[in-house]
């Protein structure tokens, strides 16, 4: 199953066994729970925990992050090898005020290509069988593509327009972060969100970057009432069937 996150792993429960941190930075990893990390936290010192974004259905998606940040998945993975698991080698985005060098002999960059590639193998898994009303799916998508305006942000084959333009927070309905913390945006190199992709969301709750909507019922409920749809609860079941069947 590459390329699904892993939404029994607790990254920050495994880090905070370092005995080399504080006891509060040991509590601060221990409260982000299974399948979320901020990978900022190391770095500027906020806690806001993402939900772990699955790695498949990127092929022909410029921007893979959730904010858009750098154009390639080498570029996050770059990110991460050097600033999160300390590999030998260097990252460095002025956006973001990062300059991080490690060692004295590059062993991350040969590894990158290879690594790029596989990932961009890996498709999107398609919907079990009977999980989801082919009828109810069939009015979603008119709903999808007409009164509830999806497709006006998650257009195209990829259902994103991630490589046409990014979103300002003040766009997106995920926001304000909870617990009061910054915009994840504003700890990014775009300041911006990228449109997610769609394919085989039905695989990956929670939702949105925070996690915020538990399930696909609770995304549409949210559009519905931030976004002013109108919808009947009919028309956002339908919806519902509509991304469980993509």
């Amino acid at each position: 199953l590459d390329g699904w996150p892993n939404r029994d792993l607790d990254p920050g429960a495994i880090i905070a066994l370092s005995p080399v941190l504080a006891p509060a930075t040991q509590a601060t990893y221990r409260s982000w729970g299974k399948g979320r990390y901020d990978p900022r936290f190391n770095l500027d010192g906020i806690s806001s925990p993402q939900v772990i974004p699955p790695a498949y259905g990127l092929r022909g998606i410029n921007r893979i992050t959730t904010t858009g940040d750098g154009d390639t998945i080498a570029y996050w993975n770059r990110y991460v090898a050097v600033t999160q698991m300390g590999g030998h080698g260097s990252f460095t985005d002025a956006r973001i005020g990062v300059d991080v060098r490690n060692g004295n002999t590059d062993r991350v960059s040969d590894q990158l290509p290879a690594l790029q590639a596989y990932q961009l193998s890996l498709g999107a898994p398609r919907p079990p069988a009977g999980s989801f009303d082919p009828v109810a799916a069939q009015r979603g998508q008119l709903l999808f593509e007409g009164q509830a305006g999806c497709s006006t942000c998650h257009s195209g084959p990829h259902f994103t327009d991630a490589n046409e333009r990014l979103h300002p927070a003040s766009d997106v309905v995920s926001e304000p972060e909870p617990d009061g913390a910054p915009s994840w945006a504003s700890r990014s190199a775009t300041r911006q969100y990228r449109t997610t992709p769609l394919a085989g969301a039905w695989q990956h709750p929670p939702y949105f970057h925070n996690g915020s909507a538990a399930t696909l019922e609770d995304v549409v409920d949210t559009y519905n009432r931030r976004k002013l749809l109108g919808l009947s609860a009919r028309q956002a079941a339908d919806l519902v069937q509509y991304l469980k069947s993509l």
